[in-house]
């Protein structure tokens, strides 16, 4: 195959960033839990309203 018969490169395609508000995924509660490529991470609200992520 030359570079005539090669099919053209595929564009990337532009994605805007989904956006999930922290209360949706805390429902209240001040720590989650959330299973990404077989570990668990804990993500926890602290008294000043930051969010921490720990594996």
């Amino acid at each position: 195959m030359n570079e005539k018969d090669a099919a053209p490169a595929a564009k990337p395609i532009a994605h805007t960033p989904h956006i999930i508000e922290s209360r949706e995924l805390f429902r209240g509660r001040t720590e989650i839990l959330i299973a990404h490529d077989g570990s668990i991470y804990r993500m926890k609200i602290t008294r000043q309203g930051k969010l921490i992520l720990n594996k």
